[in-house]
């Protein structure tokens, strides 16, 4: 078999995926109902029942779940199987509240490879290239997923992890891997670091990047093939549906990401008032996972803004670049702010680099932004009040606000080794002391 082809429900008419995902949704439901104390009892009190469900527009009758509701359970309280079937668990790093904890059989670990190795093909990978993976390792999914979806696509694996970043430039120089998967903002730290170390990050050896885990603009893309020569692709994924691998941008058209609606359940709904959207409607992204064991999730609510959007490269669906998360959104004297408004603008000035932090902070009684990025090295200083004053413009052009501005030389922002953290809340006078405009 050519280790590259599609598989069949890849290409399917539309008409079989809705079959195979309404026969699918039938069994997960019912799964849930008689397995999970959880469900059973959610179910009971929407005074809904597996046998209510009759056609794929019927699951909007099923409650939502949450991450408040995996919180309530911990650890492992959603579980669907008994605990000898469980052969692997995952949790988040739990930095906003109680960890939320996932647990996988040994069928759902294979369905999870199976997608990740179907993302890596759709990225143009086949069992010729060496990937690194920079992911974490651990509890968070993202190693773990993407190594074993390198090992079933039969490529070959470097399981570098994240941090240690001069050994992350150093194995690039000395493997030679042909893609790295890795978030987006600490690739541009390994790009320094390649920088630093060989003159140029665009003579190494790698051709694909497989980028996740955290939101990142078309800006940040160029800004990475740009500085690397490569070919920057989104996956998408999170640990309560199953981790990397839910949906992946497939090369031949880099139109935003393919969702594996065989196993993985789209849904757009109103973020306030829970109502299904219409595709290429901006909302709430749900899913609904159909054909996991371990630990089934009906209707989660992921928090991600996006739109599904007709299939291209595949029958399935797409959804759309994420523009942030509703629990991101930062409402600034009544205005709606994302921090990937803030990255495009940023990214818009070529003398400045996609490193940069947001403060909330208190400007007399009101609350304001308080915006810090880095200048290229090669920027001259002078230029500083005049690139704020720019940034500035930029930012009450097209997001609305007026915001305060802190340019700062290259290197003087703290460098991620995983996902980058943008928003800082200080809410309190910023100093006069600060470069700003």
């Amino acid at each position: 078999m050519n280790n590259n082809a599609l598989e069949h429900i890849e290409t399917a008419s539309i008409d079989e995926l809705r079959h195979v995902q309404f026969v699918r949704m039938k069994k997960t439901l019912e799964h849930a109902y008689n397995n999970s104390a959880v469900y059973r009892k959610k179910f009971d009190e929407a005074g809904v029942h597996p046998d209510d469900f009759k056609t794929l527009a019927d699951l909007a009758k099923f409650p939502f779940t949450t991450k408040k509701d995996l919180r309530d359970n911990y650890p492992f309280g959603m579980f669907a199987v008994p605990q000898e079937q469980i052969v692997r668990v995952h949790a988040s790093s739990g930095t906003t509240g109680q960890p939320t904890v996932v647990g996988y059989t040994q069928n759902d670990i294979q369905i999870w490879s199976d997608v990740v190795a179907r993302s890596l093909r759709a990225a143009g990978l086949t069992n010729k290239d060496i990937i690194q993976v920079s992911y974490g390792y651990g509890l968070f999914t993202g190693g773990l997923g993407a190594h074993y979806g390198v090992e079933r696509l039969g490529a070959t694996v470097i399981p570098m992890s994240g941090g240690q970043t001069e050994k992350q430039a150093q194995l690039i120089h000395d493997f030679k891997p042909t893609a790295l998967m890795v978030t987006p903002s600490y690739c541009l730290n390994i790009i320094e670091a390649l920088e630093r170390k060989y003159g140029t990050a665009r003579d190494c050896s790698i051709k694909t990047g497989v980028f996740g885990a955290e939101p990142w603009t078309n800006e940040m893309r160029k800004e990475i093939e740009d500085r690397l020569g490569i070919d920057a692709l989104d996956i998408y994924g999170l640990s309560e549906v199953m981790g990397p691998g839910v949906a992946m941008e497939c090369l031949e058209t880099k139109d935003g990401l393919t969702i594996w609606e065989d196993h993985f359940y789209p849904e757009i709904i109103h973020p306030e008032t829970g109502e299904v959207l219409a595709d290429g409607e901006l909302g709430e992204l749900v899913f609904t996972t159909i054909t996991k064991e371990g630990m089934p999730v009906i209707r989660y609510r992921t928090r991600d803004l996006t739109r599904l959007l007709a299939g291209t490269a595949r029958t399935m669906r797409r959804m759309d670049k994420i523009v942030g998360r509703s629990d991101d959104m930062m409402i600034i004297r009544g205005v709606n702010v994302f921090p990937s408004q803030i990255e495009e603008q940023i990214l818009h000035i070529p003398q400045l680099l996609p490193n940069y932090e947001i403060q909330i902070c208190k400007q007399g009684h009101l609350d304001g932004l308080h915006v810090r990025a880095e200048m290229r090295r090669d920027t001259e200083h002078e230029l500083m009040n005049q690139l704020c004053t720019q940034l500035k413009n930029k930012i009450k052009t097209m997001v609305g606000i007026t915001v305060s501005v802190e340019l700062l030389m290259e290197g003087s922002l703290p460098r991620s080794e995983g996902k980058a953290q943008r928003i800082f809340d200080i809410r309190q006078p910023i100093s006069e002391n600060y470069k700003s405009a």
